[in-house]
């Protein structure tokens, strides 16, 4: 079962490469930065903000998360 992080939390909290905002899907917290596509994992309900630590989606993966996001908050 994915961790869902406190949404005051999720406010503050930003890409550690391009400071970009970050949305959670799962147990990673994808950068809205179309640029680098980093996710981030989430472990034991601690978001791991770590470069080394992240991965590179590929571009078709990136944009098909960052519709689904925009999808739900335009359907609230």
């Amino acid at each position: 079962m994915a961790t869902t992080l406190d949404p005051e939390l999720l406010k503050i909290l930003v890409c550690p490469e391009t400071h970009a905002p970050l949305v959670q899907v799962g147990d990673w917290l994808y950068s809205t930065d179309a640029g680098t596509r980093r996710r981030y994992p989430i472990r034991d309900e601690i978001p791991i903000m770590l470069i080394d630590e992240s991965e590179v989606v590929d571009e078709a993966a990136f944009n098909r998360v960052m519709q689904e996001i925009q999808e739900k908050a335009a359907n609230g």
